[in-house]
């Protein structure tokens, strides 16, 4: 029996499950809106919610530009030190269809948590997509609730070549500009 075992394992060791998981929540704070599995949305959510809790529970303090009282930078300083071991140090997105590349917790404590704030919880959805080729597995998209307009609009001007291969703006690029088969390509 599995009694007080939260969360599911995905057949995987504990480090292997931690390390997916930080992927998954920094790429949701950065891309703010991200494609995986439904057991993995779920599990990501719960991991993310806390996250913008406790970022938002700084209040008007998060983007305070002078700290009035050492306790408020000493919470910050914790608080931010605390996340780190949640999340990697940066990530690329694209913004106003340029790359970027962010400090996750700071994007976090400048940009997320102020939206947020006053808010008690419920700060992700999950909508199911479709079905995965290959294995069915079902998959849905997790996003944040407040989205920027901003993030995640390529651009023509943008080339592929200045965005590292293997994010989801590339892949989408990529996508779009690749014929299906080399018969929709008049080769075969």
């Amino acid at each position: 029996m599995r009694h007080l075992n939260s969360g599911r394992k995905f057949d995987r060791n504990g480090s292997n499950r931690a390390a997916m998981f930080k992927n998954l929540v920094a790429n949701l704070f950065a891309h703010e809106r991200i494609e995986t599995t439904v057991p993995k949305a779920k599990e990501v959510r719960r991991i993310a919610e806390r996250l913008i809790t406790r970022a938002a529970r700084l209040g008007s303090d998060v983007n305070a530009t002078e700290i009035p009282d050492a306790r408020v930078a000493a919470r910050r300083l914790a608080l931010k030190r605390q996340l780190r071991s949640y999340l990697p140090a940066w990530g690329e997105r694209v913004v106003d269809g340029r790359p970027e590349r962010i400090d996750v917790v700071e994007h976090l404590f400048r940009e997320i948590a102020p939206r947020f704030i006053g808010r008690p919880g419920g700060y992700t959805r999950i909508f199911k997509t479709r079905f995965r080729r290959g294995d069915n597995a079902e998959l849905a998209y997790l996003e944040l609730v407040r989205r920027d307009p901003r993030v995640g609009k390529l651009t023509a001007a943008v080339s592929e070549s200045s965005i590292s291969v293997g994010t989801p703006v590339v892949n989408e690029a990529v996508r779009a500009n690749v014929p299906r088969s080399r018969k929709a390509d008049g080769n075969a």
